[in-house]
């Protein structure tokens, strides 16, 4: 006879699979390199000249790198650590720096991310927080998405009383053009359970990102 999960391991197994985003590319490095040069030449510039040779590959080799979520998985990521723990308070893992890429533009986005949960039974690796922000935040991004995703991989992963997430980030699509707005910070925040439905927890999750931690 096989051995039957519990069923919220089952359903964080179903979630992982529900957010698996690997992706396999679709174009070779050379064609990729190619594309770059040929945006050098649209620009202006002689990609053959000494100080752009290597720039092609770099860009790729860069690109990639920034783009590496995309070949992660929550599965390989977690790599198990979730474990059961009878707990029911909140954890919070705040100030985890972010950087990611705009998808309109392919420039940057710095900023950070606060996460919290409350257990139902289960809790999950401390570092693996981090890791699943910089997982969602190593893609193409808007930052709506990027706060909800990692939500939604917190709340499918563990099945807890609640999750926060807030995002604050700087966009330099408003900095280096456009609007050209350097004091400019963007605000995001996703809510489930408690801290959607009880306003006193949202308050204390609140409270706690805003505090100047004493190590600092």
């Amino acid at each position: 006879m096989t051995a039957q999960l519990p069923s919220r391991d089952l359903a964080a197994d179903q979630a992982i699979a529900a957010l698996a985003t690997q992706s396999q590319p679709r174009v070779s490095d050379a064609e990729m390199r190619q594309a770059v040069r040929t945006l050098l030449i649209g620009l202006g510039e002689d990609p053959d000249r000494e100080g752009l040779l290597d720039t092609p590959k770099r860009v790729v080799k860069a690109l990639k790198f920034l783009t590496s979520g995309y070949n992660q998985s929550l599965d390989e990521l977690l790599n198990g650590a979730v474990f059961h723990e009878d707990t029911n308070e909140m954890v919070l893992v705040r100030d985890i720096d972010l950087f990611s890429s705009c998808e309109h533009h392919i420039l940057p986005i710095l900023g950070r991310a606060h996460v919290a949960y409350i257990p139902n039974g289960k809790v999950i690796g401390l570092s693996k927080v981090a890791r699943i922000c910089e997982m969602y935040a190593r893609r193409l991004q808007v930052q709506e998405r990027l706060t909800a995703q990692i939500a939604d991989a917190l709340q499918g992963l563990l099945q807890p009383q609640g999750v926060a997430v807030v995002v604050e980030a700087t966009h330099m699509c408003m900095v280096m053009r456009g609007v050209q707005k350097s004091g400019s910070w963007t605000v995001t925040s996703a809510m489930k359970g408690a801290f959607a439905d009880d306003a006193r927890t949202r308050q204390e999750f609140m409270s706690l990102i805003r505090h100047s931690p004493g190590f600092h």
